[in-house]
């Protein structure tokens, strides 16, 4: 976990907390060691975090303290949730709570008229996935390997029905109504190859991270297909 979103957390825990938190409960939940969890406290009080308490007595965000609040236009909180729906239904079960999450994060640190706004919004995204239908358990995996630059080994049932070992190089999954499509780069065709994430089989990280970096395998991609997409 980056130190800005371990920040974030601390923060989210100790507005959570209902009464003062140890210093040890809260470094063990962050899987920190005290002196960590000290030197974010200091940054966090810097940066006008209202916590209060002290090593052995336990620390607490004053009563009243709320985040600095986020300033959003209607139609950018619309887009987040709408956005967020979507995951929860078309991700895999981390992701999924991941943007619930989010939401929750962003909707606390909200003024009170666009919190209403949040929880009002008439925008839904219903289910699209059939009773039989459930998200492919080797999504979380490949998001992590896409994330990690790591090469993966898939076993994998192309649509006639023949199986392969695929050494690839993921770097982008496409989200479909009804299937997840992987792109990378195979290595037994030296080429470009897309992979739909319902006809893998198994999956192995290597843990070895592949030669070129997923920037410059996007690129290549891009224009390997013809693309014409405006990178920020």
């Amino acid at each position: 976990m980056s130190r800005p979103a371990r920040l974030l957390q601390l923060l989210d825990l100790l507005r959570r907390a209902r009464q003062p938190r140890s210093g040890p409960q809260l470094a063990q939940t962050l899987q920190i060691s005290l002196r960590t969890l000290y030197r974010d406290i200091a940054t966090l009080r810097e940066q006008g975090a209202a916590i209060v308490g002290d090593p052995g007595i336990g620390y607490e965000m004053r009563p009243g303290f709320l985040l600095p609040p986020l300033m959003f236009t209607a139609d950018e909180l619309e887009a987040l949730l709408l956005g967020a729906r979507w995951a929860r239904q078309q991700a895999d079960p981390q992701l999924a709570s991941a943007a619930g999450t989010a939401m929750d994060r962003i909707r606390s640190a909200l003024p009170l008229e666009l919190r209403i706004e949040v929880d009002t919004t008439g925008l839904l995204v219903p289910p699209v996935a059939t009773p039989d239908q459930q998200p492919e358990p080797w999504q979380s995996s490949l998001r992590q390997a896409i994330r990690a630059q790591h090469k993966v080994v898939l076993h994998y049932q192309d649509q006639h029905g023949v199986l392969t070992h695929r050494p690839v190089w993921p770097f982008a999954m496409a989200y479909f109504e009804r299937c997840r499509v992987v792109s990378a780069w195979c290595e037994l065709r030296q080429d470009f190859r897309h992979f739909r994430a319902d006809r893998v089989l198994t999956l192995h990280d290597s843990g070895e991270r592949y030669p070129q970096s997923r920037q410059q395998l996007i690129r290549r991609w891009l224009q390997h297909t013809g693309y014409q997409v405006q990178m920020g």
